[in-house]
């Protein structure tokens, strides 16, 4: 019997390792076919992009930039979008032709110079998608603005503000939809729940890169200062997190709390470019699972991520009537929504200038922060495929030696979406917890879920 178990150990072992191989080398395989693939699609875009909007057209970054790398103007650029390795732009693939050479982009030009301000002939123009084109504002996001409670504001309490940051291809309805209908009827806090921009139903213009700086400026200008907003607590969930952390390090006398929801963080690296370790990170060239894979696809191929933009978000209108007829239901699920709810331009620029750009900045917000006193609360789930547990571990053991200021939750067995879908009640009752007891001299005590 004993040696039964060892035979079948053994045979374990290398049908594992027979197993290991070929998906290694099928990996090599499949992701070399769309190295040629994207190197293809960006002759034909460039072709179709100059006959369809002449001079106007967007430059790509298959080619390194001249002199200044990844500046432009006064602007930092994340290097991920020129570092991106891709085999045959490696042995020198260059387009035939001088005349479309690219030219470093000017994004402090008009509109006119910079390309179509309500986007271009790949992206969709129906009523919703150009509608923030009506209002003259391109830097105005969407907010979702919730009042106190009429008897909590007749009650004569101090209101405070919340402010709700979401994730990467999403938007305010993962607020609206999930935290707003558990609240506490008797609840004095003002919610802003905003649509990044270049999300939802915020401005996507094109004259933009979509930088850390540019979606807190947005913010700056259509929450904080028209709301006259003197003091608020923070809430986001994965790439939100970042820019959180951005507008509290700015503001660290104004907040109260700051609670980030699954913190894509990652040490800094004296070894290697920071943004291009994120990048390896959070999107490595892998087959499976399926997720990382798509995550891949769209963070390393910028034509071929347009390529799918074009076919799903330009045509978003006829996959929500499917999906609708298919379930016999009459809407679509706000997370399926908010999927297409972008344009090629702003998803790419946000992912490489805000998550991957954004990770050389992480260290020195949290500095800030913890520097200032401002009180924060992670919560995480332990079987998170996208942003692994340990990116919160390290955060805490980096900046925080006890839980006097920083609070680490793990709701165990959820991951990258469950950590509050399906415990929409149980989450927001913590967010009122730590609101409520943030500005006490102790923070709550840390959950195990």
């Amino acid at each position: 019997m004993s040696l039964q178990s060892n035979v079948w150990a053994i045979a374990g072992k290398w049908v594992s390792t027979i197993a290991g191989a070929l998906h290694s080398v099928l990996t090599v395989v499949v992701f070399l076919l769309l190295d040629l693939l994207d190197t293809v699609f960006c002759l034909i875009y460039r072709f179709i992009d100059e006959y369809l909007e002449g001079k106007r057209k967007k430059p790509c970054y298959c080619e390194k930039r001249d002199g200044n790398g990844g500046t432009t103007g006064e602007i930092q650029l994340s290097e991920t979008m020129w570092g991106r390795r891709n085999v045959f732009r490696l042995m020198g693939a260059r387009l035939p032709s001088k005349r479309l050479k690219l030219q470093p982009v000017d994004c402090k030009k008009s509109s006119d110079d910079c390309g179509t301000t309500a986007g271009r002939w790949s992206d969709c123009r129906c009523e919703s998608c150009v509608s923030w084109t009506k209002n003259g504002d391109g830097r105005k996001l969407h907010v979702v603005v919730r009042e106190p409670s009429s008897s909590a504001a007749g009650s004569g309490e101090s209101i405070e503000n919340v402010i709700f940051v979401h994730g990467f291809l999403a938007s305010s309805s993962y607020w609206t939809e999930t935290v707003f209908p558990n609240l506490s009827k008797n609840q004095n806090y003002r919610m802003f729940a905003i649509d990044l921009l270049g999300f939802g139903e915020s401005p996507k213009p094109m004259d933009c890169l979509y930088t850390l700086q540019d979606h807190l400026e947005t913010i700056e200008d259509s929450v904080v200062k028209p709301f006259q907003v003197k003091s608020f607590h923070i809430v986001a969930h994965s790439m939100g997190c970042i820019i959180a952390l951005a507008l509290a390090a700015k503001y660290s006398g104004y907040v109260k709390s700051i609670t980030l929801v699954a913190p894509p963080y990652l040490a800094r690296s004296e070894e290697e470019e920071s943004s291009l370790r994120a990048l390896e990170k959070i999107a490595k060239k892998r087959l499976w699972p399926p997720l990382m894979f798509g995550a891949a696809l769209m963070s390393w191929y910028e034509h071929l991520g347009r390529c799918v933009c074009f076919l799903v978000c330009r045509h978003h209108r006829a996959w929500e009537k499917l999906l609708m007829l298919l379930t016999r239901s009459r809407n679509v699920h706000f997370m399926l929504r908010d999927l297409t709810r972008h344009t090629h331009h702003s998803a790419w620029h946000t992912m490489h200038n805000v998550i991957c750009g954004g990770a050389r900045c992480m260290d020195e917000f949290l500095e800030m922060v913890s520097r200032s006193g401002a009180e924060v609360f992670v919560v995480h789930g332990d079987q998170d495929p996208v942003v692994p547990l340990e990116c919160s571990v390290n955060m805490k053991r980096k900046f925080w030696d006890n839980d006097k200021q920083l609070t680490l939750d793990v709701v165990w067995n959820a991951d990258h979406t469950s950590v509050i879908m399906g415990r929409e009640k149980e989450f927001t009752r913590r967010l009122e917890q730590i609101w409520k007891e943030s500005s006490g001299s102790c923070p709550p005590d840390s959950l195990q879920l």
